[in-house]
């Protein structure tokens, strides 16, 4: 059996295991919070080194990207460079490739993403893949990445826009202790209601909210039955949407016994069937890989 985990410096309450069957082979996946413990996380990692298949970095990026820039986390590097054997990603691989499929898939498949729709990503640099395929279907677009990460609000509203403030500011935000842009440990099961007061009315306006899943919980006022398009999400997480008034739920990496898990997990997986060093893998690998495994967005309408 192959040993799939997730290290994530997020809480230890989200915490699963699962095991599952993917083109034959048996996997034992697992995820693992340090409640936003950063010398915690790096002891697990060096623990489980050698010891499992692959390993999938939670709670954290290590890369972000705009356009054909790719920018390092600061944090997120020290905590990859802490596992010396086994192969380590952080998500971004199926952010630009699974993600990027799901939009086209909505839009083939389903009748949530008519073009012109207005659609908020609370943060588009970790997930650029899904950026790009949202303006390349003619979305009308808000990306949130200074409003939610640096409390400035500003609406950047093209592709690229969000490509030339990248390029000033990430490589200062990406040395920044990382809890300082994104919620960790105990702040990803509280909302920062400061901010849902100030800039709830973005979420309102929008028809599609998308992003990384603790970030759109975060600062989420009252809906009225707009789409959530997110990764990792539990029963408890569906209960919340639902309460605050989701229309639509859709994940974009598939249930394993009661959630799903992150793209960095599933990426994670991707590279132990393909058993091939991380930095050989391309986009191509993991597209072919994807269609093999036909995995789809889940879709779960709440109303």
């Amino acid at each position: 059996m192959k040993r799939v985990v997730s290290v994530s410096l997020g809480s230890s309450r989200r915490d699963h295991r699962a095991e599952v069957e993917l083109l034959g082979e048996r996997f034992e996946i697992t995820r693992r919070g340090t409640d936003g413990d950063f010398d915690r996380a790096i002891q697990l990692l060096k623990e489980l080194d050698g010891k499992v298949d692959a390993i999938g970095l939670g709670g954290i990026d290590v890369y972000l990207y705009a356009g054909r820039t790719r920018y390092v986390v600061r944090d997120g590097k020290k905590l990859m460079d802490a596992v010396r054997k086994t192969p380590v990603v952080d998500g971004s691989g199926l952010k630009n490739t699974l993600e990027r499929e799901t939009v086209y898939y909505l839009r083939e498949h389903t009748d949530l993403l008519p073009p012109g729709i207005r659609v908020l990503m609370v943060s588009a640099v970790d997930r650029f893949g899904m950026a790009e395929a949202f303006a390349e279907l003619g979305c009308d677009l808000t990306f949130g990445d200074l409003i939610f990460a640096a409390g400035i609000p500003y609406p950047i509203r093209t592709v690229k826009e969000l490509e030339e403030l990248a390029a000033k500011l990430l490589p200062e935000m990406t040395k920044l202790p990382f809890h300082m842009l994104y919620p960790t440990g105990k702040k990803q099961e509280t909302q920062d209601e400061e901010k849902v007061k100030k800039f709830g009315h973005y979420y309102r306006e929008a028809q599609v909210i998308a992003g990384d899943y603790h970030l759109v919980r975060r600062y989420m006022p009252q809906l009225d039955g707009q789409t959530i398009i997110t990764n990792t999400t539990t029963a408890e997480d569906v209960a919340f949407l639902r309460e605050k008034g989701t229309g639509c739920l859709v994940t974009t990496t598939p249930e394993f016994q009661g959630r799903s898990f992150g793209t960095n997990v599933m990426e994670a997986v991707l590279v132990a069937l393909l058993q091939k060093p991380r930095e050989e893998i391309s986009s191509q690998d993991y597209l072919d890989l994807l269609r093999r495994l036909d995995f789809k967005p889940r879709v779960v309408y709440l109303r």
